[in-house]
């Protein structure tokens, strides 16, 4: 018997349930068994990102230090946390005197991360922020433009975004970066990563090197897809730098990534780390 033919014939929502439970049982089993960090979550609640969960936080961890010159001590917001993947390896350098900050658009994210996190580090905690997006949070209440960080002026000394805006449209991404002008202190710091467009990247992008084929060109943006979007966004680096400066940014250090197909790269996407002046 042809196992494809019969998986083809089971009903689209019956198959996801199937596939659920499955995953609920691997995921329980491997925890049972001590085959799982409990601060990692099960596979079926990762729903950005590639690699291993673990090594991807241990990656970034490094970059908030050597570029950001994150100290242990400071007071941190995550913007689009997901399911604790920066904060896994932060519980394990911020002290008891930081204080840290997560909030998501994802509400399971934010419930897992809750429920796991934060009761066994009591200053580390995160937020739902009931945004619309289509991909992520199609029944969200509040538009991008319109949303308020829910934290005070000043608050933060380090601020930082990973692959969020590579999905935000640039009314939005501007929003969000008055946003983060806002909450962080006068000398604070910021580390965002993008898909930056400039000659090198839209030159290996029209050779076809790139794996992410930003052909479809927008207003001030770049994508992927037409039809979607924000499943992945490019800007311009001189809009970018241009952004960053309007709200008192100085955008001092970009790394790039191997997204468009560098031979000579940081990480995948691009990474800039500012000041607040």
């Amino acid at each position: 018997m042809n196992m494809k033919k019969v998986k083809q014939q089971i009903p689209m929502p019956i198959r996801s349930t199937l596939r659920q439970m499955a995953d609920f049982s691997r995921d329980t089993l491997e925890l049972l068994l001590g085959h799982r960090d409990p601060l990692i979550p099960p596979g079926r609640l990762i729903f950005v990102g590639a690699g291993d969960f673990r090594e991807v936080g241990q990656e970034f961890l490094r970059y908030f230090i050597d570029l950001a010159q994150l100290r242990p001590d400071e007071a941190v917001l995550d913007v689009g946390c997901g399911v604790g993947r920066m904060a896994l390896p932060l519980t394990q350098y911020l002290n008891a005197n930081a204080r840290y900050e997560g909030f998501d658009i994802v509400r399971k994210g934010i419930q897992w991360s809750q429920t796991n996190i934060s009761r066994r580090h009591n200053n580390f905690r995160f937020t739902f922020a009931d945004v619309f997006n289509a991909s992520y949070n199609p029944q969200g209440k509040t538009r991008t433009s319109q949303y308020s960080f829910p934290y005070s002026n000043d608050s933060f000394d380090f601020v930082f975004l990973t692959s969020v805006f590579t999905h935000m449209f640039p009314d939005d991404l501007e929003h969000y970066l008055s946003e983060i002008a806002r909450v962080t202190k006068k000398g604070g710091r910021c580390l965002i990563t993008f898909f930056l467009l400039n000659a090198e990247s839209l030159d290996l992008i029209n050779q076809k090197r790139s794996s992410q084929d930003f052909t479809y060109v927008a207003d001030r943006y770049r994508t992927i897809d037409l039809a979607n979007p924000e499943r992945a966004i490019a800007f311009d680096e001189t809009l970018v730098r241009t952004l960053f400066s309007r709200y008192g940014f100085d955008m001092h250090t970009v790394r790039y990534g191997s997204w468009c197909g560098r031979r000579t790269f940081l990480s995948y996407q691009d990474i800039a780390v500012a000041t607040k002046s």
